[in-house]
């Protein structure tokens, strides 16, 4: 597996630090997002890990009409802007519609696939065109064997700088499993893998109007995605999860992610060794 770069000085993949992903689910708002990303980007220098700042501009696919979205395209891209400019940081975001890939590529580093998108062939062909980075999610309802096919799609339009993420597997209604298989069998397909940590312990729908979570058990699946083999931790972060707009049920607070840096940094070092 080639390793990829993501951005000036930050590279994904076999024999590089793990790549962080982190930010809150949402943007918030912009002196909101300013903070948290300047106090994630502190956390993750202390510790000596790259990070890629995320935060969505629009969450299309909540489960209520009332639940709230983001700034939208336009007004969240210029927040990502500043955030990109003030702070040197990388930043990712997700893009629901081909038509979002070409001005999203003028500020975005990295464009994400969301996994109830991830089979979307007009928008992995849109995302592939941009020359970025691709980080796709794989769907809940996609074994990680399935994935080959959307990497054969991105990387058909030109695309050749694929990340791939697992994020859980549909487990009856209103919960996910991680079967950690999928690490080594997605990297098999020559991408870098990101473990989603907060992703995997959602539990969709299961608010009635909103997802629920299980956060206790972030750190866990996070040291075991790690140990797996992941190229990198994809993890959302909020100063106060019981506040935030989105999936506050499943976000880590900001309090516990240095101490999860640490160790996956412990861990990839000892898998490194390993060989």
């Amino acid at each position: 597996m080639e390793p990829i770069a993501i951005a000036p000085g930050i590279t994904a993949g076999e024999g590089h630090p793990p790549l962080v992903i982190a930010g809150p689910c949402v943007i918030e708002g912009e002196h909101h997002c300013l903070e948290l990303a300047r106090a994630l980007q502190e956390e993750t220098r202390q510790v000596g890990l790259p990070l890629v700042f995320k935060a969505s501009f629009d969450k299309a696919n909540r489960s209520s009409i009332r639940s709230f979205r983001g700034p939208g395209l336009e007004e969240g891209l210029r927040i990502l802007r500043r955030v990109k400019q003030e702070l040197g940081l990388p930043v990712l975001s997700d893009i629901h519609e081909p038509s979002q890939a070409a001005p999203s590529s003028e500020i975005l580093d990295v464009l994400q696939i969301p996994a109830f998108l991830c089979r979307q062939t007009d928008l992995l062909v849109a995302a592939a065109g941009t020359g970025l980075p691709v980080n796709v999610k794989k769907g809940q309802f996609l074994s990680p064997w399935e994935v080959r096919n959307i990497v054969e799609k991105i990387r058909a339009a030109g695309g050749s700088r694929i990340l791939l993420t697992e994020r859980g597997t549909t487990f009856g209604y209103q919960n996910l499993v991680v079967d950690f298989r999928s690490i080594p069998v997605m990297r098999g397909l020559g991408c870098p893998v990101i473990f989603d940590a907060t992703h995997s312990v959602q539990r969709p729908g299961a608010g009635g109007t909103s997802s629920g979570g299980d956060r206790d058990f972030i750190e866990t699946l996070a040291r075991a995605g790690i140990a797996a083999g992941a190229d990198g931790l994809f993890v959302e972060v909020h100063e106060n999860p019981e506040r935030a707009l989105s999936d506050g049920a499943n976000a880590l607070p900001l309090p516990r992610f240095r101490a999860l840096l640490e160790d996956i940094r412990r861990i990839s070092e000892a898998v490194r060794r390993r060989g």
